[in-house]
């Protein structure tokens, strides 16, 4: 895809500068490409309603399993394995990030997380009978993969992109994994209401499908990985690895210094905690508590997908209207519209579970593109990658509370209702939050150039 005018070369027959980061930005979107099908496919469909099928199996008579001896009811594993996973990417992202700011070389740690990712999913082929604790490995390290590549993914878009394109082109990543995500739901819906036909149970055609993803994931990360060119730094201070934490505590240190950057953060970590609980678990509530069947389950995310694409884009243009922050802001009373819909959904009605999942679709893509773009100006320069891995832990790495507050609440309730209700504070203090960041002074204390709308 095309991101302005067609690439030009100079008299000496070189490429121009913009037509080589037209090339790099067509590379980039197929990182989207290739790994939002694990989130569509894998945490968004089939996984959670899975492996709580598998849980339930090897649970006690009471309903519990009892993993490392801790009793976790069978219908909460699911939620605190996610929580559990991004504990250890918020572990595991400042060595990461440290890294690839020292060295300069994100592309092969970004392969490494890739497939990492990509091969853990892929295994998931093996996951059945009473295995609920394999799943739960795989979850594990699926999960944190994609998060460590995901705060490399992102610490290329200031690089790769001008302030006055990152709304566009970060818009354009998130339509490419929306359209990527509905294709394979396309193909994901054909194997499974047709699985007696090929000759597999639904459990094979449930597995297949999950495992698929991780190879759709490591297939296409191919393309990023051509396009992609890491930059040069500077030389100096200690080896990257050994030095990930202290690194992370001079972050950290240094975004003391960037006040409205941090506010931006904190703003951003409670909004989009809610956000990622509802992709994680909206799965798990309408087959557990609206009684929805998987074929139905299925169809609703295809929906969101297809509209998110249209979403995305068209908050992006919004964004050049009324700026990012505000199309954000409404994008968020949105969200707490939807859940308290949610909570009043009547159970067996799938016509009402799909006008939710449209609603899903035209807001989901474009808050968070929205997001990451508007946090690209906040970053102080030859700091992406530490920047972005504390993005990523506001993103991913620290949207363990969420699932937590969710599984908790299915704990002592027993009632996925009383779950997803809490989830509306997370969407009204993030707006809050986000209202009171003043995001003009913010990019021009990050010593960036302040775009005209932002």
């Amino acid at each position: 895809m095309s991101t302005g005018t067609a690439g030009t070369a100079d008299p000496s027959g070189q490429p121009t500068e913009a037509a080589g980061r037209r090339r790099e930005q067509r590379g980039w979107y197929f990182y989207d490409f290739a790994c939002s099908v694990y989130s569509t496919s894998v945490v968004t469909v089939f996984l959670g309603p899975y492996l709580t099928s598998i849980a339930k199996a090897a649970a006690d008579p009471d309903g519990y399993v009892h993993p490392l001896g801790i009793p976790v009811r069978a219908g909460s594993l699911f939620a605190y394995t996610v929580s559990v996973s991004i504990i250890v990417a918020v572990l595991v992202m400042p060595v990461v990030g440290a890294a690839a700011d020292r060295t300069g070389r994100k592309k092969p740690l970004l392969a490494a997380a890739a497939y990492t990712g990509a091969t853990a999913t892929a295994c998931m082929f093996f996951l059945e009978g009473h295995r609920y604790l394999l799943g739960v490995f795989l979850l594990i390290v699926a999960n944190a993969s994609i998060s460590v590549s995901m705060a490399l993914y992102n610490a290329y878009l200031p690089q790769i992109a001008t302030p006055e394109e990152r709304d566009a082109v970060s818009s354009r990543g998130w339509a490419f994994g929306y359209t990527s995500g509905a294709l394979v739901l396309v193909l994901n819906l054909a194997l499974y209401t047709g699985h007696d036909s090929f000759g597999l149970s639904e459990s094979d055609a449930v597995r297949i499908c999950i495992a698929s993803a991780g190879v759709w994931w490591g297939a296409f990360a191919l393309v990023p990985l051509r396009r992609l060119r890491d930059r040069r730094v500077a030389p100096g201070g200690d080896g990257a690895v050994g030095s990930g934490w202290r690194q992370l505590m001079a972050t950290l240190r240094d975004m003391r210094r960037h006040p409205l950057t941090l506010a931006f953060l904190l703003a951003y970590l409670v909004y989009n905690d809610g956000i990622q609980t509802v992709i994680s678990q909206a799965s798990l509530y309408g087959s557990e508590e609206l009684g929805l069947d998987q074929t139905t389950l299925i169809t609703a995310v295809l929906l969101v997908q297809v509209l998110a694409v249209a979403g995305a884009l068209g908050m992006g243009r919004l964004a050049r209207l009324y700026g990012a922050k505000h199309t954000i802001l409404g994008s968020l009373a949105v969200w707490t519209l939807i859940l308290a819909a949610a909570y009043v959904l009547p159970a067996g009605a799938p016509v009402f579970f799909y006008t939710l999942a449209a609603a899903i679709g035209l807001v989901m893509g474009g808050s968070q593109a929205l997001s990451r773009s508007l946090f690209s100006h906040l970053v102080p320069r030859g700091k992406e990658a530490e920047y972005f891995s504390a993005y990523e832990m506001s993103d991913r790495g620290l949207s363990w509370l969420g699932p937590l507050v969710f599984g908790i609440g299915y704990q002592l309730t027993g009632s996925y209702r009383d779950a997803i209700l809490s989830l509306v504070l997370f969407f009204a203090l993030g707006a809050v939050l986000l209202a009171r960041v003043p995001v003009r002074a913010a990019v021009a204390a990050a010593g960036n150039p302040v775009p005209e709308r932002i």
